[in-house]
């Protein structure tokens, strides 16, 4: 029998259930019976789109038009632009490491300002090895390099007479030069054939002189086909042979004439044309750079009064032979070169692979680890991404050198708000009437330009643009041009 007092409390649970289900149901249906409110008619202001920066636009506008312009379809075309806090403002394709020709060498010389500083110097030495006897002869003269890469053999004249005015009146032994200073082989490993024999390409030894480079001068036949006949070549390049295959041209043919040659040789080749009419005079890279010094070392004591009894060879001749390279034992002079920032004024005004080169060797020297990992180490430790970059040398000659367009442009940043800024941005070309800083570079279907210019905000600003693969230089002129103009008017 169940009690009053369970009957009551199912009675209330089964009150509440229902009360529950009840609501539950109303508050469904109310959702299809409320009065609707009616519409309102204020609408909800919506804010008006910016406007595009029309100094972007231009940028924009001058890059898609390049595509499509005669001697640059296909073309590689890399830009960047960046703020005078280091801000990328721009870029197209600016990630994309280019091959950057000539304006690379602002990494090295930017490199060797904050590295090794601007009043460093590299030192040459001249003295006397040990005698085999005490009467001192057969001692040899010494002429030891420090890659010093503006020694002259001005330098060598100076240094007969200061020698004739110390009392020297001969040497008994040799004269050796020895460039060891750096190791390794003169030309960088991916300098090209045609690179190597020429001027330009001349070998970075650690005793170079003239730049270590000579010039042969032509004279061109009466008609196209004609042999070029060698007149004469300045300075004297010892123990070379000839194998002259060169030709008169065409009127107007202008300058064809290519020398191959390499590391010690003793046969250079002269080919390729020039035009006829009068001399014509070509630049030639000296093969072996100690025997070069040695040889015109002596001949400038020879020229003062001073008697040399033995013959002039470099160090690596005697190794080659078997002898052994003797050791300085007594120092008769210590020259230095001009201040380091000189020659970087001078790399920025000749664009000068030689000199670069040998600022970039000495970064290695002076680390003990390779070159290219001291630039590295040095730009990465300053903030500076260099994703992309590959360095087979310090000149841009190589055309396995890559860079990307940020990154070259960044660097012209940092280098310009650097320790050594001053001196770096005042070692760049000048054009604008001053607003613009730079160094271009240039080889076959390579252009480039990098550096820094003052815009009309009155702000610092550093770019760099690359272009690869073009077909009419022409063209790049005019991009370049354009853009320098749209960065002007940021």
């Amino acid at each position: 029998m169940v009690s009053v007092g369970v009957f009551f409390a199912s009675m209330a649970k089964n009150f509440i259930i229902g009360f529950l289900a009840l609501a539950l149901a109303f508050s469904v249906a109310w959702q299809f019976i409320r009065p609707v409110p009616p519409a309102s008619h204020e609408t909800t202001e919506v804010p008006p789109i910016p406007e595009p920066d029309p100094r972007l636009a231009a940028f924009d506008a001058i890059l898609e038009s390049a595509g499509s312009r005669e001697g640059l379809v296909g073309a590689a075309i890399g830009f960047s632009f960046v703020g005078p806090e280091g801000e990328l403002i721009y870029e197209h394709n600016g990630n994309i490491a280019q091959i950057p020709a000539s304006s690379l060498k602002t990494l090295t010389t930017a490199t060797a300002l904050e590295v090794l500083g601007p009043d460093f110097c590299f030192e040459t030495r001249l003295g006397v090895t040990a005698s085999d006897d005490e009467s001192g002869n057969g001692a040899d003269l010494m002429l030891l390099g420090g890659g010093d890469p503006m020694l002259s053999l001005d330098d060598f004249s100076d240094w007969a007479v200061a020698l004739v005015d110390a009392g020297v009146k001969s040497f008994p032994g040799r004269i050796i030069g020895d460039g060891r200073y750096f190791p390794g082989s003169p030309f960088a490993d991916f300098w090209n054939w045609g690179d190597i024999g020429n001027g330009y390409g001349s070998p970075v030894s650690g005793l170079n002189v003239e730049h270590n480079r000579f010039t042969v001068s032509l004279l061109p036949g009466a008609e196209a086909g004609d042999p070029l006949v060698i007149e004469k070549v300045d300075p004297e390049v010892p123990g070379i042979f000839w194998v002259n295959e060169s030709v008169t041209g065409e009127e107007g043919s202008g300058d064809g004439v290519v020398i191959h040659g390499g590391e010690r040789t003793r046969v250079l080749y002269l080919r390729g044309t020039a035009p006829p009419g009068e001399e014509f005079a070509v630049k030639g890279a000296v093969p072996d750079p100690e025997t070069f010094a040695a040889h015109h070392l002596r001949v400038a004591l020879l020229n003062s009064g001073i008697e040399v009894v033995g013959e002039a060879i470099g160090a690596g001749e005697l190794l080659l032979k078997g002898e052994e390279v003797p050791t300085l034992a007594d120092e008769l002079l210590l020259h230095r070169s001009p201040p380091l920032i000189d020659i970087v004024r001078s790399i920025h005004e000749s664009s000068d692979n030689h000199e670069t080169e040998c600022l970039y060797k000495m970064l290695g020297i002076g680390s003990g680890a390779a070159s290219a990992e001291v630039v590295r180490e040095h730009w990465e430790a300053r903030g500076l991404d260099l994703t992309g970059l590959r360095l087979v040398d310090g000149s841009g000659l190589g055309r396995a050198d890559h860079i990307t367009p940020n990154a070259l442009a960044r660097l012209q940043q940092l280098a310009a708000t650097g320790p050594e800024g001053e001196n770096y941005v005042g070692s760049l070309l000048k054009e604008m009437n001053g607003a613009l800083h730079y160094k271009a570079g240039a080889m076959s279907a390579i252009r480039s330009i990098t550096g820094l210019i003052e815009t009309n905000s009155g702000g610092r600003h550093a770019f760099a643009l690359i272009v690869n693969h073009y077909s009419d230089v022409a063209a790049v002129q005019g991009l370049q041009s354009d853009l320098l103009a749209a960065m002007a008017e940021w």
